[in-house]
C-alpha cells in the first residue's frame, strides 16, 4: 500500500493512487493538477519524511469536476428582541482522482489503474 501526504488548501491529505478525493476548490484548475507540497510518502516498509516538504517529489491528479456542497444554514437569534438573521453558505470543492505519485528522484512511485471515472 503506497501513499503520500500532500498539503493543499491549508489542509493535509493522505492519498493513494487511484483514490478519489474532495478538496477545497482549486482556482484555474485544468485537467491535470500537480501537487508539489509533498510532506511524506512511503509504503509498508519504507517511509520518506520531508522537513517540511520533500524536494522533487510530486503527486499528479486529474480534475473530475468542480462543484458546491449542500447549503449550511446559519441562524442567529437574540431572545426577547425580535432580532433574527438567517444566512446560508455553500462551500465550493474540487473532486480529483490521484493518478501518479512521484518520489524525490522523479521516478514513478505509484500509479493508478486505467479505469474510467463515473461522475454523478
Amino acid at each position: 500500500m503506497t501513499f503520500a501526504v500532500i498539503q493543499t488548501g491549508g489542509k493535509q491529505y493522505k492519498v493513494k493512487a487511484s483514490e478519489i478525493l474532495k478538496i477545497e476548490r482549486l482556482k484555474d484548475a485544468k485537467d491535470k493538477i500537480e501537487f508539489n507540497n509533498v510532506l511524506a510518502y512511503g509504503d509498508d516498509k519504507n517511509l520518506e519524511v520531508g522537513a517540511p516538504f520533500i524536494k522533487g517529489a510530486k503527486v499528479e491528479a486529474e480534475l473530475i469536476k468542480n462543484g458546491k456542497n449542500r447549503t449550511v444554514l446559519i441562524f442567529k437569534k437574540r431572545r426577547r428582541q425580535n432580532s433574527r438573521r438567517k444566512n446560508g453558505h455553500r462551500q465550493q470543492y474540487s473532486l480529483i482522482k490521484i493518478s501518479k505519485i512521484f518520489n524525490k528522484d522523479g521516478s514513478i512511485f505509484a500509479e493508478s489503474s486505467k479505469e474510467k471515472v463515473k461522475t454523478k
